[in-house]
C-alpha cells in the first residue's frame, strides 16, 4: 500500500510541476479550429456576391444536353488556393448557388454568384440559349422576415442527402428517354414538369424555394474517380494483381498433389474467365453508369428546399411537391434522394420527451437562417455519417436534369416568365454622331 502510495505522490508531483507541458498537445486542434474560423470569416466578408434572374426564351429547342455545356462553362469558376493562401489568409473555393423560386405561383430562375464571375456566368448560358435574358436584381430573401417562423409566418424545410454513395448516380435525363436533337420539343419528357407545375398552383401568401449550392471540384480533390474506380472493381469482382505464391519447391509438390495442379494453373485458369463476363446485365448497367458519372466534370452539391406561408394560407401537403420532384430522379438500382433526419422540419419528427415543441422551432430557425445565408450544410454537433451526405458529389448531366431551361410545349404554364420576342440588334444605318 506504502508501495501505490509514493507511486501516486509521484505523478501527483510531476503534474503540479509539469502539467504545462501537455498543454499544446490538449489545445492544438481547438486552436486550429478557431484560427481557420477566424481567417475564413475575414475572406469570406471580403467575397461580394450577386443576384442573377434569369428569363426563359420563349422556345427552347434544344435538348437538355445543352445545359450540360452550361455547367461546363460554371466549372470554370474553380479557383484552388495555394497552401498560403489557405493556412494564413482562409481562402477557400468560393461557392455559387443555382435556385428555382416560386412567389405566389410566379416561378423564377435565380443564380446567386461571386460578383467577378458574371461575365463567365453569362458567356456560358449565352453560348447555348442566346435568347435568355440576365438581368441583375435583388435577393428575394430579404424580402422576408428574418425571424421565420413567426405569428404570421410557417415554414418547412429540408437538406437532402444522396442515400447510396455518391459515385451511384441518380436516374438523369437520359434515362427519362432517349433524346434527340430531331426529336420535337412536344416530344420530349422533362423532368421538370411536374415541379413547375406544382409550383404555378401556389396561392396568395405561399412560397416554395429550392436551392442547390455547388463548389467545382477537381478528382483530386475529392477523389471521386478513384472511389468510383473502387466501386466497380468490386462490383465486377476484379482480382487484385497476382502475387507471387510464395510456394516453396517441396510445397509445390504436394499441393499438386492434393489438387491436381500446380498453383501457377490455378491462377492461369482463373484468369482464362475474365469477372466481367459473369456479371448479370442489372449489374453491367450499374457499373456503366457509375463509369459514365465519373468520366464528367462534377461538382460537390448540396440541395435545399423551404416551403413558407402566412399563418392562415399555409397548406401542409405542399411539402410534398420538392420530395415527389427529386423522387422521379430514384432508381433502386443506383441512387435516390432522401431529406436528411437532422434538417427535417416536419412535426412529430423529434422524440426526446423534453422540449420537443421547442427544439423543432429552432431547428425551423437554423434551417431558415442557412438557407437565406447560403451557408454550407456543416453542423459540428451532428455525426460524422449527416455531415457527410450533406455534401455529394453530382455531375454536370446531373445538375442538367434538375436544372434546365423548360420548353413551352413541355411546361406550358404560364407561371414561368418567358422572353416573348429577341431583342433585335440595331441597324447598321443608324448615326453614330
Amino acid at each position: 500500500m506504502e508501495l501505490f502510495g509514493s507511486i501516486l505522490g509521484f505523478f501527483w508531483e510531476f503534474a503540479k510541476t509539469w502539467w504545462w507541458l501537455f498543454l499544446p498537445f490538449l489545445l492544438w486542434k481547438p486552436a486550429l479550429y478557431f484560427w481557420f474560423q477566424w481567417r475564413q470569416d475575414i475572406f469570406g466578408s471580403e467575397q461580394r456576391s450577386i443576384m442573377l434572374e434569369l428569363k426563359v426564351p420563349s422556345e427552347v429547342l434544344k435538348p437538355i444536353k445543352a445545359m450540360e455545356s452550361v455547367f461546363s462553362g460554371f466549372w470554370q469558376m474553380h479557383d484552388p488556393a495555394r497552401p498560403r493562401e489557405i493556412w494564413f489568409e482562409g481562402h477557400y473555393q468560393v461557392n455559387f448557388s443555382i435556385e428555382i423560386v416560386s412567389s405566389e405561383g410566379q416561378v423564377h430562375f435565380y443564380m446567386r454568384i461571386p460578383q467577378e464571375a458574371q461575365r463567365l456566368v453569362e458567356s456560358a448560358i449565352y453560348s447555348q440559349y442566346p435568347e435568355t435574358e440576365i438581368s441583375v436584381v435583388e435577393d428575394y430573401t430579404k424580402f422576408f422576415p428574418r425571424d421565420i417562423p413567426n405569428k404570421d409566418w410557417e415554414m418547412w424545410g429540408t437538406n437532402f442527402k444522396l442515400e447510396k454513395p455518391d459515385v451511384y448516380p441518380i436516374r438523369t435525363y437520359a434515362m427519362f428517354f432517349e433524346e434527340s436533337t430531331a426529336e420535337k420539343e412536344e416530344k420530349r419528357i422533362d423532368p421538370l414538369s411536374l415541379l413547375l407545375e406544382g409550383l404555378a398552383k401556389l396561392g396568395q401568401g405561399e412560397h416554395l424555394w429550392i436551392q442547390i449550392l455547388l463548389w467545382p471540384k477537381l478528382p483530386t480533390e475529392d477523389k471521386y474517380v478513384e472511389r468510383g474506380t473502387e466501386i466497380v472493381n468490386k462490383l465486377v469482382k476484379r482480382p487484385e494483381k497476382a502475387k507471387a505464391s510464395g510456394f516453396a519447391p517441396e510445397r509445390k509438390a504436394a499441393y499438386f498433389l492434393a489438387t491436381g495442379h500446380m498453383p501457377e494453373e490455378a491462377v492461369a485458369k482463373e484468369e482464362m474467365f475474365p469477372p466481367e463476363a459473369r456479371l448479370t446485365p442489372g449489374e453491367r448497367d450499374i457499373v456503366a453508369a457509375i463509369e459514365q458519372k465519373i468520366s464528367k466534370p462534377a461538382f460537390q452539391a448540396s440541395i435545399r428546399c423551404i416551403y413558407l406561408a402566412k399563418q392562415e394560407n399555409y397548406f401542409s401537403p405542399t411539402k410534398a411537391l420538392p420530395i415527389s420532384f427529386f423522387n422521379q430522379m430514384s432508381s433502386t438500382t443506383l441512387n435516390n434522394f432522401r431529406p436528411i433526419k437532422r434538417t427535417y422540419t416536419k412535426e412529430k419528427t423529434i422524440f426526446t420527451w423534453f422540449l420537443d415543441a421547442r427544439r423543432l422551432f429552432l431547428r425551423k430557425r437554423r434551417v431558415y437562417r442557412y438557407y437565406t445565408s447560403r451557408l454550407s450544410p456543416f453542423y459540428p454537433w451532428q455525426g460524422s455519417e449527416e455531415t457527410e451526405h450533406g455534401k455529394y458529389i453530382l455531375n454536370i448531366e446531373e445538375l442538367a436534369t434538375i436544372f434546365h431551361f423548360p420548353g413551352k410545349m413541355t411546361v406550358p404554364g404560364v407561371a414561368v416568365p418567358r422572353i416573348e420576342s429577341k431583342k433585335g440588334e440595331a441597324p447598321s444605318e443608324l448615326p453614330t454622331e
